[in-house]
């Protein structure tokens, strides 16, 4: 039964038309490199590292745009870094990255603890 599904599907999947992949598409790690790159960030950040740590969520936003984690703790890594000055360009983007995480998955709860 489950060689069965498996090879329909093989079928389905050479019978449709490709789409052209963009090549930064084919390049991309996978997101379990997001999560690595977000546990490394979320350890700058209880080092008070807000620039590392900024730098790793970024990374792990380009690695995976669709993980809500990735531009939620990136958004707080740059409030963090700006949070004691009234205004600033850089707190509009850290707003727009909350919003973005959380129309990625409503249910989002920042969990800040690493999952190592």
């Amino acid at each position: 039964m489950i060689a069965e599904a498996l090879i329909l599907g093989a079928t389905l999947l050479t019978a449709m038309p490709q789409e052209e992949v963009p090549a930064e598409t084919t390049a991309m790690a996978a997101p379990g490199d997001a999560q690595s790159a977000i546990d490394r960030g979320l350890k700058a950040y209880w080092r008070l590292r807000f620039s590392a740590a900024e730098a790793e969520f970024q990374s792990a936003y380009e690695l995976d745009p669709q993980s809500a984690a990735a531009a939620y703790y990136l958004g707080y890594s740059i409030y963090k870094q700006f949070e004691f000055r009234r205004f600033h360009a850089e707190k509009e983007r850290a707003k727009q990255l909350f919003a973005r995480a959380f129309e990625l998955d409503p249910e989002f709860r920042p969990d800040f603890k690493p999952s190592h």
